[in-house]
């Protein structure tokens, strides 16, 4: 049976974490408009709010379920903002490649960097198999060639977990990931990326020219490649299906903040919602208000569930797609029927309504996009290959 029922830990750990969240919120806008500076690792209030909230987090998670209390925690984050904090957090999507994929070795040696991760392409986007980045052996050193943009806190990280191929014409078989630190000569940080949305988040661009690395950096170990199967890509794929939850998460905080200031001016402009009574007896307003709260509902609910069973071991692959793909749909949904109710409000810079509207349409793209995720819900459902239907 699932069982979604927060402890009175729980419920502490994400009371406390709303109050940072009030805290960075009012930098979000700096920030957004500001987009060159990067928020501070700690933002001057830190100092009044002792750091035991994370602690306790830390605690819960291992008491509650670590994925499930992990998704809330990251979407009581974002109800706040989704790149500034009260405390950043050190880690990056390269870490929980680095925890999927690693050997012990690897882990001990990288695991207390910041890492990225580093897929997307000039001319490979939504299918990481096309990865055109390359790794040639010679002698004990891995030699990169190659580019990548869109790289998450690209320009923060300490080093990147890249995706390159050994051999083209393996395809997917042919693909490992590599451990690569800054400042290793050849690799080049070209630029932060420009954005419509998390502009205070760093995204960048790496070129990698004849960039030398040890054997060793090779994530894994395992340099073979396979006749049958996928290797190292899947293994390195499995890493989504803790993370396109955690995604779904991050969006669904701030289609959260969007439903709490529309309800309230809702209310201030004498739009009473009743929720005890039927949808045909509320207002145009009350009633379209009730539907975009149930589509955060199923979409919070199919978050959960991905995450429930990564706490069980069980698999969640299609589930963490589904996840993803249905919070990608909501959080745009929301945000936007939100500043549909709320007219000359929903758009004004005053507020921040129009910036989480800008800010939500990230989880429908990164980590594989909506259309990606329902093709493998579809190939999962229907029992197809990738060539039956992609």
């Amino acid at each position: 049976m699932i069982d979604f029922e927060l402890s009175k830990n729980d419920k502490k750990v994400l009371d406390a974490l709303r109050e940072e969240s009030l805290i960075a919120r009012k930098y979000a806008r700096f920030y957004d408009e500001n987009e060159h500076e990067f928020p501070p690792q700690q933002l001057p209030e830190a100092k009044d709010h002792p750091s035991f909230i994370r602690q306790m987090a830390d605690r819960t998670a291992e008491d509650s379920g670590g994925s499930v209390m992990s998704t809330l925690i990251a979407m009581g984050s974002t109800w706040g903002d989704y790149s500034v904090r009260l405390r950043r957090q050190e880690s990056g999507l390269g870490n929980s490649a680095l925890k999927a994929a690693g050997t012990p070795e690897q882990i001990e040696k990288w695991g207390k960097l910041t890492l990225a991760m580093a897929i997307t392409e000039p001319g490979c986007g939504s299918d990481p198999s096309q990865v055109r980045t390359t790794a040639v052996l010679d002698g004990d050193h891995w030699v990169i060639n190659g580019e990548k943009i869109f790289v998450t806190t690209g320009c923060r990280a300490e080093g990147v977990v890249v995706w390159a191929t050994l051999d083209r014409a393996a395809g997917r078989a042919g693909i490992k990931s590599f451990l690569i630190e800054k400042g290793t000569p050849g690799f080049i940080v070209a630029h932060k990326e420009k954005k419509l949305g998390i502009r205070a988040d760093d995204t960048a661009a790496y070129v990698f020219e004849d960039c030398r690395i040890p054997r060793g950096n090779l994530l894994g170990g395992n340099e073979e490649i396979p006749k049958e199967g996928s290797g190292g890509f899947r293994g390195v794929m499995k890493t989504f299906n803790m993370t396109r939850p955690m995604v779904a998460a991050l969006g669904l905080g701030m289609a959260e903040a969007a439903l709490d200031f529309t309800r309230d001016k809702l209310r201030e402009a004498g739009v009473e919602i009743a929720y005890d009574g039927h949808i045909i007896t509320q207002p145009a307003a009350a009633a379209r208000f009730i539907e975009l709260e149930a589509e955060f509902e199923a979409a919070k609910l199919t978050m959960l569930r991905a995450a429930w069973l990564s706490d069980k071991g069980e698999p969640n692959n299609m589930e963490a797609s589904v996840s993803k793909a249905k919070a990608g749909t909501a959080v745009r949904v929301i945000t936007q029927g939100c500043i549909a109710l709320l007219g000359p409000l929903g758009v004004s810079r005053e507020h921040l309504l129009e910036k989480w509207f800008r800010d939500v349409r990230i989880t429908d793209i990164y980590e594989g996009t909506g259309e990606i995720q329902r093709m493998i819900i579809a190939r999962t459902l229907l029992d197809y290959t990738r060539d039956e239907l992609n």
